[in-house]
């Protein structure tokens, strides 16, 4: 857990966030206004003196992705009781009038931002090819030095603060942008895996599915001193079981994370297994190629699955499959990006 540093000036906060409030809310509304404008607009391509292709583009046209995937990578701001945060959103080309497409929720961890988190995960490149929406919500260095989302503050209200801020950005993408309210899921690493698992509990009729990666369940901490303890796995007893039904889980975590122990990943299917009364419980193991091996447990009530379990050998605390050279990411792991779609696009048509 990162620890906390001398908060600026009440001053100094206020004056950057009016500032950062005030550009992200400008850029929405420019490029809400000129979306409809701006549908048939083509991409100029031209050659440089070197030989390079270089792009020209029609006035108003969003910027690019921070990768070759094609689509638009649009920045928004969100507001709540609790502040504002940035956000966000990858919208893959070519989306016809009229068109709803299925949204997934993306939430970093510590030491992450949007931009960081897109190209460790290679998400975009995913949601270009099966055709979603990507939200990246962005933690504020002033509401936690170290980008961490605050999921453990549940005693002094910041991460129900937090929870609404996200649910505010997914409000604002609904409204705005083609996505689809009745298609939504939430997935996080790490301190995000956290997040996303706090608001699947607390709020379970806004999503479709939950992925948690490498994070801790619901109910085991409340402040930092129990976040340390239950990231290490010190926990005396796991919360009852919500009276709601709760959206599916798949929970992902190596077996060598020293920093959230995998018996975090254990407690979170333990959790949604008993929360649906599950009957069965079937594990396979499974590997592709030369990756980490992984063990796959589903937790069903009859044909319908509760929680998935995948524990992944010789993973550490990073994403599993992620691009080389990211941080938190081992390219040498199962792609999660590929089964955290795969579980929730089937959620999505049942």
């Amino acid at each position: 857990m990162a620890r906390r540093s001398r908060p600026p000036s009440l001053s100094k906060a206020w004056q950057r966030g009016v500032r950062a409030i005030t550009r992200q809310v400008a850029l929405v509304v420019k490029t809400a206004a000129r979306s409809a404008a701006r549908k048939a607009a083509t991409v100029k391509t031209t050659t440089t003196a070197k030989g390079a292709q270089a792009k020209s583009t029609a006035p108003g046209r969003s910027p690019r992705p921070p990768s070759a995937d094609a689509g638009d990578w649009l920045a928004g701001v969100a507001t709540a009781a609790a502040g504002m945060r940035r956000f966000r959103l990858y919208r893959p080309a070519g989306i016809a009038a009229g068109e709803r497409l299925p949204l997934l929720v993306m939430l970093h961890g510590c030491g992450q931002d949007a931009a960081g988190f897109s190209r460790s995960t290679r998400m975009n490149r995913l949601a270009a090819r099966e055709r979603f929406l990507v939200l990246y919500p962005e933690q504020s260095r002033l509401a936690n030095p170290q980008r961490c989302w605050n999921w453990f503050e549940t005693e002094s209200g910041r991460a129900q603060g937090e929870a609404a801020l996200i649910l505010a950005a997914i409000d604002q993408v609904c409204l705005l942008y083609p996505a689809d309210r009745d298609r939504v899921a939430i997935a996080g690493l790490s301190a995000g895996g956290s997040m996303a698992a706090l608001l699947a509990t607390r709020h379970p009729d806004r999503f479709k599915a939950v992925a948690i990666h490498s994070g801790v369940p619901p109910g085991l901490a409340h402040s930092t001193a129990t976040a340390l303890r239950a990231m290490q796995g010190r926990f005396a007893s796991s919360p009852s079981p919500d009276a709601r039904p709760l959206p599916p889980l798949l929970v992902l975590h190596g077996t060598k994370d020293h920093v959230v122990v995998p018996s975090n990943a254990a407690e979170a299917a333990r959790q949604w297994a008993r929360a649906a009364a599950t009957t069965t419980e079937r594990s396979r193991s499974a590997q592709r190629g030369r990756r980490h091996p992984m063990t796959v447990t589903d937790f069903k009530r009859g044909a319908a699955i509760a929680a998935t379990l995948v524990e992944i050998d010789g993973l550490g605390h990073a994403w599993s499959g992620g691009a080389a050279k990211e941080s938190f990411s081992d390219a040498g792991g199962p792609d999660a990006s590929t089964m955290i779609w795969r579980f929730v696009a089937k959620r999505f048509v049942t």
